[in-house]
């Protein structure tokens, strides 16, 4: 259904995640409040930090990419400089040939990223009804997920079966996991973010908004994403300083920042949640990332949590059902 309806149900996936989301708000200041009043003060701070993101970090992340893309012939320039050097100093290594064959190569795929990346940004500039009824919609749409949860949730129960234990166990097990970690990875972008970009400005690097987001948004895929996004930061700052002391303070503080996301904040903010080896983590964005593509990717750590989920609860209902 998400496959297939995707595309003219987005505003509804799109506000129910978000309510999902902000419903641990809800429930946190539901006891001393009534669920209204909790919903609308959930709701206003939800409100405001939209308003941020949409009119201070949006214009800023687009005004990079603009100028990065602009910015694509003078890197390629300054790397086919230093590629050409390599059949002078090791000649029984790289021929020019070779040479030649990557820069054209490296050529054809910067200019046709740069043209995509450019038609992306005019094309989205030029689907602004369709951004005005998404910005209408989406936040009508959470505000009533959030204040009629209960409604809701009565009416899915009365079209399920009576008989649904399993899947209730399943259900309460696969939502505290999933809205914990869901959430816990929302602090953790927000804090890497923050801290690379705060960093990256102080050195000077370029491109430090839009790297610093890169660098964010690399934590929702575990392992993978740190490595990925690894190469883009090294590359703009080897263009912008080359092998200097500059260049080796930018590794050193990037390399710092993973080690601190790794071993201090995602203990920190996981603790007891999504218990799952690495190597089951690795399999899980493979399998679903080959399934799905980038949505597969997105949503791997979830699905491996309700596939866990119905592994430990299956045999475990089973055990209870044989017993006298």
């Amino acid at each position: 259904m998400v496959v297939y309806a995707g595309g003219f149900l987005a505003p509804v996936f799109a506000g129910l995640i978000i309510a999902y989301l902000l419903d641990g708000a809800v429930r946190y200041l539901s006891p001393p409040l009534p669920r209204g009043p909790a919903v609308g003060i959930v709701f206003v701070g939800f409100m405001l930090t939209f308003i941020v993101i949409l009119f201070g970090l949006l214009p800023f992340l687009y005004n990079q990419i603009s100028q990065f893309v602009l910015v694509i012939p003078q890197f390629l320039s300054r790397g086919e400089a230093v590629l050409m050097e390599l059949p002078q100093k090791y000649p029984e290594v790289f021929s020019s040939a070779q040479v030649q064959q990557w820069l054209d190569g490296a050529r054809s795929d910067l200019t046709r990223f740069g043209q995509t990346l450019l038609g992306a940004l005019l094309g989205s500039a030029g689907n602004a009804l369709t951004a005005i009824i998404y910005l209408i919609l989406v936040p009508t749409l959470v505000f009533f997920f959030l204040l009629d949860k209960p409604l809701i949730l009565n009416w899915i129960g009365r079209q399920l079966p009576a008989d649904r234990d399993l899947a209730n166990e399943v259900w309460v097990n696969v939502n505290r996991q999933i809205g914990n970690y869901i959430r816990g990875k929302l602090w953790e972008i927000v804090i890497v973010w923050g801290t690379t970009y705060a960093v990256f400005s102080w050195l000077g690097l370029d491109f430090a908004m839009l790297l610093a987001v890169l660098v964010g948004l690399s934590v929702i895929v575990p392992y993978i994403g740190a490595a990925v996004v690894t190469v883009p930061v090294l590359i703009v700052a080897w263009l912008q300083w080359g092998w200097s002391d500059d260049f080796v303070l930018v590794t050193i503080a990037y390399l710092i920042i993973q080690a601190l996301d790794g071993n201090l904040l995602v203990p920190l903010l996981f603790s007891g949640v999504v218990k799952m080896h690495p190597i089951a983590i690795i399999i899980a964005v493979l399998f679903f990332g080959g399934l799905w593509g980038l949505l597969g990717v997105l949503f791997a750590i979830p699905l491996a949590t309700l596939v866990q989920a119905v592994i430990i609860a299956w045999p475990r209902r089973n055990q209870a059902e044989r017993s006298p």
